[in-house]
């Protein structure tokens, strides 16, 4: 088993002060400052903790009081494993890389909300972004005999070797939907982002405050990197920026916490630096943010930054993100609205929704310094 990582531990504490009343409804909870003495990690940690939890409904905040355990009683919590939440004999499989972190919780609890409503039950999986779990989730829901299901692809750029379970559902006439992105072999039903212009969009604006050395980190074993970072190319190509040497760090699901951090404070440090960075999520920007901190360089006075999915971490440390939308619990919702909609016309739709992104700009971004060229 792999160790747990601080950030985890630091959740699932304050999780288990909540569950056995340690901490009740309404009742503040330790300070940040506290938190970092407790649990001896950084500040980075304990505010992604927190505002994970926040987003999850665990914590709310107060402006200028603090941070507050929430009324949980009457709400259902996700799991990381496969969970069978109600049983009426209707049911919907749904089928995430991840369930308890990120935008996730958001786009599940849009599932959550309307397929409840309409009387279906829900199982949920996670493959944690990995093949084999993937193949293990579609054996469960087949074996469960789901009635339709809600799926997103895992390493959607690389070749999936289940494609035969998903044909086993054609076979079975079960419908199944494909979120965030799809597998183009299979070129089935989708609920996606342009990510493509999403990455353009980010790019272009940092063009315009007049950056060049801007330089792109993407994960490349998801499609959704991959498209961002074409709109990025793209945004350099139409504006008639010069390419240069390293303009683009990509990294894949594998190397993501520490590999692609120490190659970035690799570059960070070197005598050509960047002056503005595009990350392929909001995630990474804060943790690009820290190195930024840890090498005494400011954003947006010394680096901009843009981060992607406008997720509630864009807002979670002192520095607010700049970041391309993601329309999560709509898509969610949308998402239950197509697969019942195809179970109950007892066939699947050849419908899909291509999302257009906006750029939602905050404070990591600002226009260069002139007078930093000598």
């Amino acid at each position: 088993m792999a160790p747990k990582t601080k950030y985890n531990m630091v959740k699932e504490q304050i999780i288990e002060w909540i569950s056995s009343g340690k901490v009740s409804p309404g009742e503040k909870i330790h300070s940040e400052n506290e938190l970092v003495k407790l649990f001896s990690v950084s500040r980075h940690t304990v505010r992604q903790a927190v505002g994970d939890l926040v987003h999850e409904g665990w914590l709310y905040r107060e402006q200028g009081a603090g941070t507050f355990c929430s009324d949980h009683s009457h709400e259902p919590k996700l799991q990381s494993n496969t969970q069978h939440l109600t049983d009426n004999g209707r049911n919907i499989g749904v089928i995430t890389t991840y369930i308890s972190d990120y935008i996730f919780p958001s786009i599940i609890k849009g599932i959550e909300s309307y397929l409840t409503t309409q009387g279906y039950s829900l199982i949920f999986a996670c493959t944690d972004n990995d093949v084999e779990k993937e193949k293990q989730c579609l054996q469960t829901m087949l074996s469960r005999n789901i009635d339709g299901l809600i799926v997103e692809p895992t390493k959607s750029s690389n070749y999936n070797p289940n494609i035969n379970y998903y044909l086993e559902l054609e076979q079975k006439n079960i419908p199944y939907l494909m979120i965030n992105q799809f597998y183009s072999q299979l070129m089935p039903p989708h609920f996606v982002m342009n990510d493509e212009h999403g990455g353009y969009i980010a790019t272009e604006h940092l063009i315009e405050l007049g950056h060049e050395k801007i330089i792109g980190v993407f994960k490349t074993d998801d499609l959704q990197g991959v498209n961002r970072m074409q709109g990025f190319i793209r945004a350099f190509r139409e504006h008639e920026v010069p390419f240069f040497s390293d303009m683009v760090i990509t990294y894949t699901t594998e190397d993501q916490d520490h590999t692609i951090l120490e190659k970035l404070k690799s570059f960070l440090t070197g005598e050509d630096k960047p002056s503005a960075i595009v990350c392929y999520n909001d995630q990474l920007a804060l943790n690009v943010l820290n190195i930024l901190r840890e090498l005494d360089l400011s954003v947006p006075e010394d680096v901009s930054i843009i981060g992607y999915d406008d997720s509630f971490l864009a807002e979670a440390s002192e520095v607010k993100l700049t970041s391309v939308s993601h329309p999560k619990m709509d898509m969610g919702i949308e998402a239950a609205k197509w697969i019942i909609s195809a179970v109950e016309a007892n066939g699947s739709s050849t419908h899909s929704t291509v999302y257009e992104p906006e750029l939602v700009i905050r404070h990591s971004t600002a226009p260069i310094k002139k007078t930093t060229l000598i």
